[in-house]
């Protein structure tokens, strides 16, 4: 992330502007009960042995927030604390176990912490000479760290070490040039990761603890079009468990890349990154062994991103994206979100704007990605029960936000909700008794989880993944499927298109307006079987090997009923004989459960129905011929 304050002299409220000089300002504020302390050895100051002084100052404080990469954790005085914060602050500073011990910026709106580098992000109008943009750097005491290839004269730079808050006087006064179009300090926030804490419902009509659940985004009947082959979806997240069985696949993983460690590596580093296996298994995990994703087919470009919320490390992640082949961008990430059951919690208003820097990168995979024809990208609406469109990030227009609906074809609780708000897809829910609203029929959403012990659940998949983290990647799926049934699309008619194939859910609650559109909804929910209809995939095709779990396999492990199974599976080839014998399977108690019994014979009926409308295209395909 680059070198962090280590002085600084409060002269005025400091306050930084996106979008140039008539852009968003953003005012920020000192918070005196907040610290933010660097240790000297390891990532946090209460590693290890702790010296006698620092102990008794930590029992004083709590703590509030920890940035591991930097080995940065920000402090705030306990109430019973008989010293000032900034009695204490001064103390840690001089402490040999620190490196610094410094003033915590707030934004004023919201009271959420915001930490500042020494670092800059500096843009000059198009039309300018390097060697004059290099010497206007140089006069204002600026080092170039990076020269950023995804846009024109636009430079990462450094201030002097010892700068503090004055960078923001350089940005500003920088930006009143008129050859500068932005110009920002890095700024970094708290990364919210999109998740709320079985079998996959969220792809098919199947059965769930005895329970029918009928509300899925009709993926699995995409899949006799096609699985995603072709195309590659980057998963921008916590780091990715590339050696997990469902990612084996050789040819499965291109271009792995870590973008905070500036490394090849995307693997979890920490216990806490689990996040990113979970999101990468909706997206496009094989399904040869315990989950399928929404792609199966579709190859998984790893982009491990743990820097936190503004920092270059961010735009980096999708300049990388766009330039190794990338199709689809999927960020379950973006601002902290507000207590979705708390109504009067401050972090509900908060607007977070999206950083030049970020914006300009996510505009370069949008036009120059996939060969001109543009990445498609989307991010999780937010996990907050308020406003999508105060998130600079997912209301961006080059990006489609994604909201969750639950196993009843309702919105989930904590789903945020707005104009940008483009399509839903499923998630898990959660019960909200004082409103009226059930306990969901499902636990969450089946997915790859890390491999032994250190992820969700003590497996290697968890059953309880969801929040708008988990809709987000099952919408990259299904775009997936649709660029897979047509590469030729630009990244707007996908967006299009996917509009178009949306079921309009929950009509009566969801007040669609005259242009279809629900703040709770945005478009319905998606529909993969039609949008890769629409797409041009109307030829079905034969389907094996992909394991829906909750129809056949658990865990990885073969069951009983896996040879009648595959029968099913033959069933889909199209031929009267093969029905017939799934038919008699059923009626005659192959299959004894009644559950898998009854999903048996709605999987035969769907296999017919897709059948039935292959025909109905191909006798209005001769129609058109012969007039």
């Amino acid at each position: 992330m680059g070198r962090w304050l280590e002085s600084e002299v409060l002269v005025h409220m400091p306050e930084v502007t996106y979008g140039g000089q008539n852009g968003e300002t953003i005012q920020l504020k000192v918070d005196p009960e907040l610290v933010a302390v660097r240790a000297r050895r390891g990532d946090s100051l209460g590693e290890g042995p702790v010296p006698g002084p620092e102990a008794g100052l930590l029992n004083e404080m709590e703590p509030v927030l920890s940035y591991p990469e930097v080995s940065v954790e920000v402090y705030r005085r306990r109430e019973r604390s008989g010293r000032s914060m900034e009695e204490m602050r001064k103390e840690l500073d001089e402490s040999p176990a620190t490196r610094f011990a410094g003033r915590v910026l707030v934004d004023e709106q919201s009271g959420e912490p915001v930490l500042y580098t020494e670092n800059l992000f500096v843009k000059f109008s198009d039309g300018k000479d390097r060697d004059q943009c290099l010497a206007v750097l140089r006069e204002a005491g600026l080092t170039v760290k990076r020269e950023l290839p995804y846009a024109s004269n636009a430079y990462f730079v450094a201030a002097p070490e010892g700068t503090g808050q004055r960078v923001f006087d350089i940005a500003d006064e920088l930006l009143r040039r008129d050859d500068i179009e932005y110009c920002h300090p890095e700024l970094v926030r708290p990364l919210g990761r999109r998740a709320v804490f079985p079998q996959q419902w969220h792809l098919t009509t199947t059965t769930v603890n005895n329970q029918w659940i009928n509300q899925s985004a009709n993926v699995e009947a995409a899949h006799a079009i096609t699985e995603g082959e072709g195309v590659a979806i980057a998963v921008i997240d916590t780091g990715i468990d590339i050696d997990h069985e469902e990612f084996s696949n050789p040819g499965k993983v291109v271009a792995p890349r870590d973008t905070t460690a500036n490394d090849a590596d995307p693997r979890p580093s920490r216990r806490a990154e689990k996040h990113g296996t979970a999101c990468a298994g909706v997206a496009c995990a094989d399904g040869r062994f315990g989950a399928s994703g929404v792609a199966p087919r579709a190859r998984l470009m790893p982009i491990r991103m743990i820097s936190q919320l503004g920092s270059q490390a961010e735009a980096e992640a999708f300049y990388w994206a766009a330039e190794n082949g990338a199709d689809i961008i999927s960020c379950s990430w973006g601002p902290a979100d507000g207590y979705w059951k708390r109504d009067e919690d401050p972090v509900h208003d908060m607007r977070v704007p999206l950083p030049d820097s970020t914006r300009l990168a996510i505009d370069y995979a949008v036009t120059n990605g996939r060969g001109g024809l543009g990445c498609v990208v989307f991010f999780a609406a937010g996990n907050g029960n308020e406003s999508v469109d105060n998130d600079g990030y997912a209301s961006y227009d080059g990006a489609l936000a994604v909201a969750a609906c639950n196993d009843r074809g309702r919105r989930s609780v904590y789903s945020d909700y707005g104009e940008a708000v483009f399509c839903s897809f499923p998630s898990n829910d959660l019960p909200w008794p004082e409103r009226n609203l059930p306990a969901p029929l499902t636990p969450g959403i089946w997915t790859t989880d890390r491999t032994g012990r250190v992820g969700y659940s003590d497996d290697d998949y968890t059953n309880s993944f969801g929040g708008t983290s988990s809709a987000c990647p099952g919408a990259a799926g299904v775009a997936a499927l649709v660029l897979s049934s047509n590469n030729s699309l630009r990244w707007d008619a996908v967006r299009d298109l996917m509009r178009r194939s949306c079921e309009k859910i929950d009509r009566e609650g969801g007040e669609y307006d005259e242009k279809g559109h629900s703040h709770l909804y945005g478009y319905g929910r998606l529909d993969a079987e039609k949008a890769v209809r629409s797409a041009g995939g109307g030829q079905s095709r034969r389907v094996h090997g992909r394991r829906i779990h909750g129809r056949s396999r658990i865990h990885g492990r073969s069951t009983a009923i896996d040879d009648e199974l595959d029968l099913m599976d033959n069933a889909f080839g199209g031929t009267h004989e093969d029905a017939s014998k799934v038919l008699d399977l059923a009626l005659n108690g192959g299959i004894r459960e009644q559950t898998t019994h009854e999903l048996l014979l709605s999987t035969l009926l769907a296999a017919q129905a897709s059948q039935i409308q292959d025909l109905r295209e191909r006798v209005a395909r001769l129609e058109l011929s012969v007039g």
